[in-house]
């Protein structure tokens, strides 16, 4: 199942640079391994927004919820899920 998932990151004004980088440092090494799993399909940086979009290639709704849960940035986005089908006119035959 294909997710597209827009995660946009608000963190609270409380938080210290280095509490910041070290959540920073514990996301990324755990979008990174989601990422080799092949779980994480793609992922985008929204320019100029602290924002990113990502597709996700999951076996059920609550794969993709548990992944998302266990960003450690989690408690500091708002998150956009929209569940994705292939197109029929999609020329694309392995990209489903």
């Amino acid at each position: 199942m294909l997710f597209y998932v827009r995660k946009d990151v608000i963190l609270p004004s409380h938080l210290t640079e280095q509490e910041i980088e070290d959540i920073k440092a514990r996301e990324r090494a755990y979008s990174q391994e989601i990422q080799r799993q092949g779980k994480c399909r793609h992922l985008w940086r929204i320019t100029g927004q602290y924002a990113n979009i990502s597709i996700f290639d999951v076996e059920s709704n609550e794969e993709l919820h548990n992944l998302l849960q266990g960003l450690p940035l989690y408690p500091y986005m708002k998150i956009e899920v929209i569940p994705l089908n292939r197109h029929p006119s999609s020329v694309r035959e392995g990209d489903f």
